[in-house]
């Protein structure tokens, strides 16, 4: 048997190289024992790899050694961990992944799940210490230009050498010492000090303590007080260190009482101020509103709009633009990031790609209204990018009311859905776009419908051929709308000539009297 002496008290380096050795060696798991240098009746002199009851020839080295990093980001948080067994476990598992490569994958196994569970020990433990540690200014050193700070904490693990680096990035600009049972840190402004030495609690008092109490009281709320919780996230082990937990059994045995009084209290008037600011702003708003039964007061009221959820995280509301007899309407799903960011529609890749598709068949985006079944941007954040995602039935039916009156105001002769959604806001049938692509129909006696895809689509096609036929097809679809611009231009410019032609013909009419 294989005794190893170690100080395990977080140092991960101490037991890899220990088990670098007996892993090379080939000695399997049960033939070692890991003992700890401070356990009661510790040789006080043991070193190392101390040991050993087998003989060297009696194991078969290993020809290599296989550590996968996912392990060794394990082991390090494992290593902190206060159960002396933590370091038979992490060998074992080592041992084990020689011969057993995916064996982390396995969640089930009871050497992974015991990892894992010393692993969230660790982790919880380093979240406490972040939250929980309130440094005690004292005096500083003669000449000293820097403030100086020490805090005390009762971490449950060796952490400490863990979760100083975080207090180094935060408190960078202040000298400071933490001390723990299990060690302590210091920060002098220039190097980061660690040590195992236990230390004791300095028992010390300042005047922050009483901004701790003051500020937890102000952000306690009685109404929403739920013991099980709270004191899940602020264990009573904690408390006693704690400046402001000696306020916390008065303000639980009050919170009933505090609810009651604060559901009696009767809500007061503004004060007299308050209501001539209203009366100002309302007499500006008043003077700058747009005529009434207009396009533009319709698109101010809808700069307000807060109807769906969809206005809390949206930049801005995007409504639609172009000539307001426009006759023809270009109606997309809804705004992207970049149209959320500039307030205007068809703006992004997609309506990029829209213009020069309609350059190509002779339309001119200018002489149309375009606009969105929904006005306000739908996304997920994810880093520092924001994705699209497809608005839902109800944010569709939200919006449908501002999409009827921009019909209404606009009077387009040609609608042009863009999209499943842009079908769904326009058509109350719930038809399939593939079923009506490229298909014109009747939305009344003197407007026309004609459905294909949106340009986004077209963009997310992964496979060339499919993409260029779509496109083609798509381009077809243009082709049509630009054929009804031409005749609209057409039709107008006739009609225009037979007034001229029929007021020409009334004034030949007219005889001059004499």
């Amino acid at each position: 048997m294989r005794r190893v002496w170690l100080d395990g008290k977080g140092d991960f380096d101490e037991w890899r190289m220990a088990a670098r050795g007996l892993l090379i060696n080939g000695v399997p798991p049960d033939a070692v024992e890991w003992r700890l240098r401070d356990e009661e009746g510790a040789d006080l002199f043991a070193v190392g790899e101390a040991e050993t009851s087998v003989p060297e020839q009696a194991v078969a080295p290993l020809p290599s050694l296989t550590v996968p990093r996912a392990f060794m980001t394990l082991a390090e948080a494992v290593i902190c961990h206060s159960d002396p067994a933590r370091l038979s476990l992490l060998y074992r598992t080592l041992h084990r992944l020689q011969g057993e490569p995916d064996l982390l994958a396995i969640r089930s196994d009871a050497d992974v799940a015991a990892l894992n569970a010393l692993e969230k020990s660790v982790r919880r433990d380093c979240h406490k210490m972040t939250a929980f540690v309130r440094f005690k200014e004292v005096d500083a050193a003669i000449g000293a230009t820097r403030r100086r700070f020490v805090a005390w904490f009762e971490p449950d693990h060796h952490i400490v050498a863990r979760t100083a680096p975080f207090f180094q990035r935060r408190f960078t600009d202040m000298d400071w010492v933490i001390a723990t049972p299990k060690g302590a840190a210091a920060w002098d402004g220039k190097v980061l000090h660690v040590s195992t030495v236990p230390a004791e609690n300095p028992m010390l008092t300042d005047a922050t303590d009483e901004l701790w109490r003051t500020y937890f009281a102000n952000i306690f709320n009685p109404a929403r007080l739920k013991v099980k919780a709270m004191q899940a996230e602020m264990p009573k082990k904690y408390w006693k260190n704690l400046p402001e937990a000696g306020l916390i059994p008065a303000m639980i045995a009050g919170a009933e009482a505090s609810v009651v009084a604060m559901a009696e209290r009767a809500a007061q008037d503004a004060p007299l101020f308050h209501s001539r600011l209203q009366a100002a702003a309302k007499i500006a708003e008043d003077i700058d509103r747009p005529p009434p039964g207009t396009l533009e007061e319709v698109r101010e009221e809808a700069r307000h709009c807060t109807w769906c959820a969809l206005h809390c995280r949206a930049t801005q509301t995007v409504f639609g633009e172009g000539p307001s007899t426009a006759d023809i309407m270009i109606v997309g799903e809804q705004p992207g990031d970049q149209e959320d960011l500039a307030g205007r529609p068809f703006v992004g890749p997609a309506g990029r790609m829209f213009d020069a598709i309609a350059r190509e068949v002779g339309f001119n985006r200018e002489e149309a209204y375009v606009t969105n079944a929904v006005k306000h941007f739908k996304y997920e954040p994810r880093g520092k990018r924001r994705i699209h995602q497809k608005p839902n039935k109800s944010e569709v039916q939200m919006c449908k009311w501002w999409l009827r009156l921009e019909l209404d105001l606009v009077k387009p002769k040609l609608v042009v859905a863009l999209g499943a959604t842009a079908l769904s806001a326009l058509t109350d049938d719930r038809q399939h776009l593939a079923d009506l692509r490229g298909q014109t129909i009747k939305l009344a006696p003197d407007r026309s419908l004609l459905v294909t895809v949106h340009p986004s689509y077209l963009l997310r096609i992964p496979e060339e051929g499919r993409k260029q036929e779509e496109m083609a097809r798509f381009r077809q679809d243009m082709a049509r709308v630009a054929l009804f611009a031409q005749a609209a231009i057409l039709g107008k410019e006739l009609g225009r000539q037979r007034a001229r032609e029929s007021e020409g013909s009334r004034s030949d009419d007219i005889q001059p009297v004499g």
